[in-house]
């Protein structure tokens, strides 16, 4: 078993859940937290069986991930 990093982001009409650090689109959706999150996680064992452990062939690898809200001048 191999540990992923997930975001998931709550909006207006549910949650999107997606993976960092895998090659490719992969993306959950649902109306709670816990259904986006089973989601995803079915999305990326279907991407891998797909395209095969390459997929995680990401150099330099995700050490951690951050959230950071900043004001930007439009």
């Amino acid at each position: 078993m191999r540990e992923i990093k997930i975001i998931v982001e709550k909006h207006p009409d549910g949650y999107v859940a997606y993976p960092l650090g895998i090659k490719g689109i992969v993306v959950g959706q649902g109306d709670t937290y816990d259904e986006a999150l089973l989601d995803v996680k079915s999305a990326i064992s279907f991407h891998i069986e797909s395209f095969g452990e390459g997929s995680f062939e990401v150099d330099p690898p995700i050490l951690e991930a951050f959230v950071a809200e900043a004001g930007v001048e439009a």
